[in-house]
């Protein structure tokens, strides 16, 4: 006899996100929901790895931000910082040769 995978709507995986977040256990919420544990802490993983969190502030505010395109911005803002440093360790050369020719 062959298991099935179940097939879940993306509407029911959201709901179900919701609730095993709010909750104090995802196994808990997984039971309350009937499925599978695994299934939920897979998903409650990859929610976290590059979905909305909800983040608290230092003055006490709640913002959502979504670590896809942070960790997006994150390296682009690496390409950009190499490029400037490269641009910057030309002129110091630059700036060197010149001082050099001065004399």
């Amino acid at each position: 006899m062959s298991k099935s995978a179940r097939k879940y709507t993306a509407e029911y995986k959201a709901e179900a996100l919701k609730l095993a977040l709010s909750s104090s256990s995802v196994s808990g919420a997984a039971k309350d929901l009937g499925m599978p544990a695994a299934t939920l802490h897979t998903w409650v993983t990859q929610a976290k790895a590059l979905g909305e969190q909800q983040l608290e502030l230092k003055n006490g505010d709640k913002t959502s931000v979504n670590v896809g395109e942070i960790l997006k911005e994150n390296q682009l803002l690496r390409k950009r910082l190499a490029r400037l440093e490269q641009e910057k360790d030309i002129l110091k050369k630059a700036t060197a040769f010149f001082v050099r020719e001065s004399r």
